[in-house]
């Protein structure tokens, strides 16, 4: 079993910067992808990025630029930089780690707004 624990969400004005961590805990399969996902109120889940054990990286197209994923395989943490962050970014972000089996975080709410 894996456990994923966001952190970093909150209030921000627009323009502004968050960084959102993702701590893994359990039996962690050595290949992986962790990725990003958010979802805004009345609507889908989406993509924001993701990013393999290897380092290789996708991005929703809207977003590359202003996010970066990254990950600390010794930490077993991925984060997200969240620059330029616009009111359209408000959303729960969730943390999602595919390996040997596929594991959500609780997410962590992002708030954009003056």
């Amino acid at each position: 079993q894996v456990h994923l624990v966001e952190s970093g969400g909150g209030l921000v004005q627009p323009g502004g910067s968050l960084r959102l961590s993702c701590a893994a805990s359990g039996s962690i399969f050595r290949v992986n992808t962790m990725g990003w996902y958010r979802q805004a109120p009345g609507k889908q889940r989406e993509l924001v990025a993701v990013i393999t054990s290897s380092g290789l990286t996708n991005y929703a197209g809207s977003l590359k630029g202003r996010f970066t994923i990254s990950r600390d395989n010794a930490k077993n943490t991925m984060y997200l930089q969240m620059n330029s962050l616009k009111p359209e970014d408000t959303a729960v972000y969730y943390c999602r780690l595919q390996g040997a089996g596929d594991y959500w975080g609780q997410g962590t709410q992002v708030t954009v707004s003056s």
